[in-house]
C-alpha cells in the first residue's frame, strides 16, 4: 500500500458520503426527477445576473481559495477577481484572514500583483504606512506629522472569514456572517484530508459563459460519457450518479467502471478508487476529488455572459522525483487543460453563444439532469431571500 493510500484509509467517510456510495453500490439514484424545464433568461438576462449579484455573490459566504495556497505562516495573496480588491494572509499565528488590499492612509492599493508574498509585513508603497499580516498598522513615516493618530484604529479593514475543510471561506458584506453551513460540509473535506494537501497548480481560466453554465455540467453525469469520450468518460459507468443537498450546497457522486463487489467503502482509498464525489457549492465552487487529488474551482462572474474560473490543484505531497512530477503534471493536463477547459468550459461557451439567439427559449432537462433544476431552485431560493 502507498503512503497516499494509507492516509486516504486513516481517514473514514462521513455518513453522507457513505449513504450516496451505497446508492451507487445498489443502483439507487437519489436525486433522478421527472422530466423539466429552466428558462433559458436565467443565464442571458443582465438584470437577472445583478439580481444574482446583489442577492448572492455580494452578500453570502463563499470559497476563495484552498488553505493550501497559503501553507505557511507570514504569507499574503492579492485577489481581485471577486470586484472588491482582496488580501488573503495568514498571520504569524497561522490563522487565515481577509482584508481588504486599502491602505488605511489615502487608500492606495497596499499589495501589487497576483502571486503568494512571503513576508511578515505589508509596506504601502507610496507612504510607506506599515502593517502585519494580521492587518494591525505597525508604522508609518514622520509620525509626529500626525498628532494624536491612534494606529490601533487604523488597520486594515478586515471582512469575515473562516478556514474550515482546507478552504479559506469570506463574507463580502461587513459584521456577522453564519459559516455554519461551511462547518458541516467541510467534514466531507476533512474526511477527504484536503488540509493535509499541498499546492501543485493554479491557473485562472476566462469563460465566454454564464457561471450556471459551468455548474450545470458538474450537476449531472448524462454528458460524463459523451462530452469526455476522449479523455475521462471511458473511466465512468453511464448515469450511475446520485446526490443531496447539504443547505444550499450539492454534494453528487458517480460510478466509475471499477466493480464495487468486496470493496470496502469505509476505506477511504477504495472509496475514491470507485466512487468519484463531486461537490457544487453555493454561490459557484466546485470540489472535484479524484483518487489521488483534489480539484478545487471558484468561479467568480464578471458578467451575465463572462465568469473567471480559477483552478486549484491538490496533490498529497510536493513531487520528490522527476517521475512523480511528470504524473502530476499529466493529471494536471487531462484536466485542466482537457476536461475542464477543452469541454466543460467550451461547452458552456456554445451553450451561451446558442441559447443568446432566443432559439430556445428553455432548457430540457432529462431524469438524469434533476442536479440542475435542483440547484436552479436554490438559487432562486436565494433571491427570494434577499427580497
Amino acid at each position: 500500500m502507498s503512503d497516499v493510500d494509507t492516509k486516504h484509509s486513516a481517514r473514514r467517510p462521513t455518513d453522507g458520503m457513505l449513504a450516496l456510495a451505497k446508492d451507487i453500490a445498489d443502483g439507487r439514484m437519489r436525486d433522478s426527477s421527472q422530466a423539466t424545464t429552466v428558462p433559458a433568461s436565467v443565464y442571458t438576462d443582465p438584470g437577472y445576473w445583478a439580481r444574482e449579484k446583489a442577492a448572492i455573490y455580494d452578500r453570502l459566504p463563499q470559497i476563495l481559495a484552498p488553505s493550501a495556497l497559503l501553507p505557511d505562516p507570514g504569507m499574503a495573496v492579492p485577489h481581485d477577481a471577486t470586484g472588491r480588491p482582496l488580501l488573503i494572509t495568514r498571520d504569524g499565528e497561522g490563522t487565515a484572514r481577509v482584508f481588504l488590499n486599502v491602505c488605511r492612509h489615502r487608500g492606495t492599493r497596499l499589495v501589487e500583483g497576483a502571486e503568494v508574498q512571503c513576508t511578515k509585513k505589508l509596506v504601502c508603497p507610496y507612504h510607506a504606512w506599515t502593517y502585519s499580516v494580521d492587518g494591525r498598522l505597525l508604522a508609518l513615516p514622520r509620525p509626529d506629522t500626525f498628532p494624536g493618530l491612534d494606529k490601533s484604529d487604523y488597520g486594515l479593514v478586515e471582512l469575515p472569514s473562516r478556514e474550515t475543510g482546507g478552504l479559506i471561506w469570506f463574507c463580502p458584506q461587513d459584521g456577522p456572517a453564519d459559516f455554519s453551513l461551511a462547518e458541516e460540509i467541510g467534514q466531507d473535506f476533512d474526511a477527504l484530508g484536503m488540509g493535509d494537501q499541498v499546492l501543485f497548480r493554479r491557473k485562472t481560466h476566462e469563460v465566454a459563459g454564464n457561471w450556471k453554465l459551468i455548474m450545470d455540467a458538474f450537476l449531472e453525469s448524462y454528458h460524463v460519457t459523451r462530452l469526455h469520450a476522449k479523455t475521462i468518460g471511458p473511466f465512468f459507468k453511464d448515469g450511475a450518479t446520485s446526490g443531496d443537498m447539504i443547505g444550499p450546497h450539492s454534494r453528487s457522486a458517480v460510478g466509475r467502471l471499477e466493480e464495487m463487489e468486496g470493496i470496502d467503502l469505509e476505506d477511504m482509498a477504495q472509496l475514491r478508487r470507485v466512487v468519484t464525489f463531486a461537490y457544487q457549492l453555493l454561490p459557484g465552487a466546485l470540489i472535484i476529488p479524484s483518487p489521488d487529488y483534489i480539484n478545487v474551482m471558484v468561479m467568480m462572474p464578471q458578467a451575465h455572459d463572462r465568469t473567471l474560473v480559477e483552478d486549484f490543484m491538490l496533490i498529497p505531497e510536493h513531487p520528490a522525483t522527476d517521475k512523480a512530477r511528470d504524473h502530476w503534471e499529466r493529471s494536471w493536463a487531462l484536466l485542466d487543460g482537457g476536461v475542464f477547459a477543452g469541454e466543460d468550459f467550451r461547452a458552456a461557451e456554445l451553450g451561451q453563444q446558442g441559447l443568446a439567439t432566443g432559439a430556445v427559449p428553455h432548457l430540457t432537462l432529462g431524469t438524469l439532469e434533476g442536479g440542475i433544476r435542483r440547484y436552479h431552485e436554490t438559487v432562486e431560493e436565494a433571491l427570494r431571500a434577499a427580497n
